[in-house]
């Protein structure tokens, strides 16, 4: 695994792994996938105060993650046991700007540090859950909130949940609805790499992705949108 791409590793996982993770195999970009659900949250006048993320991560690095965190030993990974871990994360994920980005009205919004962190353990994934809240909650109005969650490097791909309690609305004015927008750039699989049966997505080599920077903007084509109007 390339030098560049373990700070990204340290947010997620925390600066502990970072030393164990640089001696595994290489493998093509992204590392890490994400499956997330947002709430988006209201206050009084109907202004945006933030989003609540869960990211789901998948089964391989949820395994690889949470390794000695069951103090007991019962075999079951509780909230408690991995308190922690979801504190660190969250708290380090400030560096790359939480992965999100928010426009209220046309304007990009600026987050205050993450709350209530929380990690629970569902089957063989570990799912984030987190506030993160705006610096100064914002009037909607009749504008539009728009809402974007990836990786502007690929190293970790973010794909929204199915279903529809992937985005939501907590505490919105009467009539507010909000719509999804998948990318038409399919996020390759979690196991093969392949972004359709037998189909390999061009470019996507580490010696590619080495040479991206945040200010690059590849994962940009992989970014789901969540757009909430009213009226």
């Amino acid at each position: 695994m390339p030098i560049a791409s373990l700070p990204h590793i340290a947010a997620l996982a925390g600066a502990a792994l970072v030393a164990a993770l640089s001696a595994l195999p290489a493998q093509a970009h992204p590392h890490v996938w994400v499956t997330t659900k947002a709430e988006i949250a209201y206050g009084e006048g109907g202004r945006v105060t933030g989003v609540r993320h869960a990211w789901t991560f998948d089964a391989s690095y949820s395994a690889f993650v949470t390794q000695g965190l069951d103090k007991n030993n019962d075999g079951k990974l509780t909230p408690d046991e991995l308190a922690g871990l979801a504190a660190e994360n969250t708290a380090n994920l400030a560096e790359f700007a939480y992965f999100t980005k928010m426009k209220v009205g046309g304007k990009e919004q600026a987050f205050t540090d993450p709350v209530e962190p929380r990690m629970a353990m569902e089957g063989d994934k570990l799912t984030l859950s987190f506030l993160l809240p705006l610096k100064s909650p914002v009037a909607q109005g009749r504008g539009v909130t728009a809402l974007e969650v990836y990786d502007p490097t690929f190293f970790v791909a973010f794909s929204l949940a199915e279903g529809a309690d992937a985005a939501r609305l907590a505490g919105a004015p009467a009539g507010c609805a909000a719509t999804l927008t998948r990318p038409k750039t399919e996020t390759p699989d979690a196991k093969t790499g392949e972004t359709k049966p037998g189909e390999t997505k061009p470019g996507m080599s580490e010696a590619f992705f080495e040479a991206l920077t945040s200010a690059s903007n590849y994962g940009l084509q992989f970014a789901n949108r969540i757009i909430v109007a009213c009226p």
